[in-house]
């Protein structure tokens, strides 16, 4: 896979867009108030996160990114709009005005996490209908459609939109969320970890039992394939062919946040530039593994990637 052929791959991102907001300080006292930590903020940081960080992975692999989805009609929403568009992502940004865009804002003192703040509420149906809209025109222009379900209400339509993508004859991939596998039914493959997968089908005493599970899942759900990622177990795809298994990248594990958004974006961008999912799967676990070694919300490189 040379980088011309990834650089025309182009990739529809759908899903909840979220703004992570991180603001560091100085601790040097408590409170006279309350019994907590009294932060002096120095310095404040800015990412795009959740489905919206995976079209930045997509993006930073050297790939197309286009993202769709909903934010509200606020300051974060135009902060998210203006980070997507600065990082070279063409952002399709519904704007509920009754919707409060998803923050997540961490405050770090002394290099940990001492607080966690959500802002968020679920999107109304006039604004899911202008996406489903919006998606009907788009996903012809690309060459895969992956959807990032965060569970925050943005894919409610979910259903319809992966039989819009089928009937153009593009590859479909989902990060799952929930335990209601019936709507993403006819996709080409879903990426459930251990745990999101063992919340839909039980668990499973052993590799025997876990294959018969899944095969079944996969033609109940009539998917192409179903990739599970097994964290230091590395990751097995389950397809008509029967099954193919990667061991983990041993590197020295950092930070696990957002590696699942670099596997299904590898996999997404290695796909829409013309890959089949087995291929594709060797890579896309090795990019899980670099990006396990940094901090936060990270991202590979077409170099880090093929060096």
């Amino acid at each position: 896979m040379n980088k011309q052929q990834l650089a025309r791959a182009r990739v529809l991102v759908v899903g909840d867009p979220m703004l992570d907001r991180y603001w560091h300080g100085a601790v040097d006292r408590i409170s006279p108030e309350a019994p907590v930590p009294v932060v002096k903020v120095n310095r404040e940081e800015e990412r795009i996160g959740a489905a919206a960080n995976v079209a930045y992975n997509i993006a930073t692999l050297g790939a197309k990114a286009a993202f769709l989805g909903v934010v509200g009609d606020d300051e974060p929403g135009r902060r998210l709009e203006a980070l997507l568009k600065e990082t070279g992502i063409a952002a399709h940004l519904k704007r509920d005005p009754r919707l409060k865009t998803t923050v997540k804002l961490r405050v770090i003192g002394r290099h940990q996490q001492l607080l966690r703040m959500d802002f968020e509420n679920e999107p109304d149906h006039e604004a899911l209908a202008s996406q489903n809209e919006a998606f009907a025109q788009l996903a012809p222009q690309h060459d895969a459609v992956l959807f990032s379900d965060y569970g925050k209400g943005g894919l409610a339509h979910i259903p319809k939109m992966i039989q819009l993508a089928r009937a153009a004859k593009k590859p479909v991939l989902i990060d799952p969320k929930g335990s209601d596998y019936e709507r993403y039914a006819g996709a080409t493959v879903i990426t459930p970890n251990r745990a999101e997968l063992q919340q839909v089908m039980g668990s499973w005493k052993d590799d025997a039992q876990l294959r018969e599970k899944a095969q079944k899942l996969r033609e109940a759900l009539r998917l192409d394939a179903i990739l599970v990622t097994l964290g230091e177990d590395g990751m097995t795809l389950f397809d008509a062919q029967g099954e193919t298994h990667v061991a983990a990248q041993a590197r020295e594990v950092f930070d696990v946040t957002g590696a699942g958004d670099t596997v299904i974006a590898t996999l997404a961008a290695l796909v829409a530039a013309g890959m089949s999912l087995r291929d594709a799967m060797p890579l896309a676990n090795k990019a899980g593994g670099i990006v396990v070694g940094k901090f936060g919300t990270a991202t590979v490189s077409y170099e880090e990637l093929f060096e």
